[in-house]
């Protein structure tokens, strides 16, 4: 059925009609939470294919690269590229807000707020956890670097013992291959799961909060846009691609992370979308999971003009020698704060606490954060895809679309 509308297509639909209901229920002033189930039942539904699709899929193709130096290549770009876009994230972020200071001449109390301070876990020990003590018990509670590195050493492992692993070299991707249609038949209910998630946010974060606050969720979304035309857009074109035909087959990922604010609920159809544009699988299967749990572009763009909002709203001058304090922060911060629950506050908590913001500063954002975090975990998930491109760009020497899949 060629006239049949498309996936993206219906989700931004149900995404509009989301925001219609939304409002009519915050006007009207209603309970939309009974809209909750149906928009966690997307979610669930997604995170329950993202663990078998990045092990099966990653485990596929670390057997196909007979060269052990090919996935240090891409290891090695990969996490080159992240650390210059972070760093490039920050960057646009306090230049925006040194320009359009949103926290200038605004009276907000902080009286009877406060902000728990997050503890970060020492590095050495977020790298040793990367080693999992029991893989199934990794793959059970969706440790992604776990996984990850279980998976690539699997992968060679069968890919080391040639004939001998045949069979079970088919019996994975054919595993791989499956999991890619249970994806696609589970974005079936994309739409109204976006519909719902979409009809709650508006009801839940109308126009009065955003008020008090809106020149700050201005600057943010203005970052955002930066980073996509002045970064991740010149990389599209690097790789060949036309910067219309990657958004547009970025579509599906994109509305996902918008309206659920959750980078693992996009994950798998972020792959399929890349792979889709042309990403290769060895270079997608690894960096796109990488991506998802240590690339934080968005955060970043939202630590800087968090740290400038705080500080003007109590008083305390940022020299530019504290701004790049803040930048360095933020791109070690995206390592260091791996695997940890609420990375974002993490992060922000840090730098606060660094640059001597009071740690109550994180409240008064928190009336936006959702609205905010559907901004920041887009740009998450549209630099993990431009990476995957661009690596395989340096790998490959040209993108190959892969017409079969059906998750874009």
């Amino acid at each position: 059925m060629k006239n049949k509308m498309s996936l993206p297509l219906q989700m931004g639909i149900g995404m509009g009609l989301g925001i219609i209901v939304g409002l009519i229920f915050q006007a009207a002033n209603l309970d939309a939470s009974w809209f909750k189930p149906l928009g966690q039942i997307f979610i669930t539904l997604i995170r329950m294919v993202v663990v078998p699709l990045v092990f099966f899929t990653l485990i596929a193709g670390a057997a196909s690269v007979k060269d052990v130096s090919t996935l240090g290549r891409v290891a090695t770009k990969t996490l080159i590229y992240y650390i210059l876009t972070t760093g490039l994230a920050v960057a646009i972020g306090l230049i925006l807000a040194n320009i359009f200071q949103p926290g200038l001449g605004l009276n907000i109390s902080t009286e009877n707020l406060t902000a728990k301070q997050a503890n970060v876990p020492p590095l050495v020990k977020v790298l040793m956890d990367i080693i999992p003590l029991n893989p199934i018990d990794a793959l059970a509670q969706g440790k992604m670097l776990q996984i990850i590195f279980f998976a690539l050493l699997f992968g060679f492992g069968l890919s080391m013992i040639g004939e001998k692993g045949a069979t079970l070299s088919r019996a994975v991707d054919g595993c791989a291959e499956t999991m890619i249609k249970v994806t696609a038949m589970v974005m079936l209910y994309a739409p109204i799961g976006v519909f719902a998630l979409m009809a709650v946010t508006v009801a839940s974060h109308g126009v009065q909060v955003l008020l008090p606050l809106i020149k700050l969720v201005f600057v943010m979304y203005l970052a955002s846009l930066c980073q996509i035309l002045f970064v991740y857009l010149p990389c599209i074109k690097f790789a060949g691609l036309k910067p219309k035909d990657f958004l547009k087959g970025m579509l599906s990922p994109l509305i996902i992370a918008f309206t659920t604010c959750s980078s693992a609920a996009a994950l798998s159809t972020n792959m399929l979308s890349s792979q889709k544009l042309g990403a290769s699988k060895t270079v997608s299967s690894f960096s796109i999971p990488l991506g998802n749990t240590i690339n934080m572009d968005g955060a970043a763009i939202y630590m800087g003009i968090s740290a400038i909002f705080a500080a003007e709203i109590y008083g305390i001058p940022l020299p530019l020698s504290t701004q790049l304090t803040i930048l360095l922060l933020a791109v070690m911060a995206s390592i260091g704060s791996m695997g940890v629950p609420g990375a974002a506050l993490v992060m922000i908590t840090m730098v606060f606490t660094q640059v001597g913001i009071p740690l109550e500063a994180v409240a008064i954002v928190a009336g936006v954060d959702r609205i905010m975090d559907m901004a920041r975990t887009t740009i998450n998930v549209l630099g993990d895809a431009t990476g995957s491109l661009l690596v395989t760009k340096l790998e490959d020497g040209q993108l190959t679309p892969d017409n079969q899949s059906e998750a874009a």
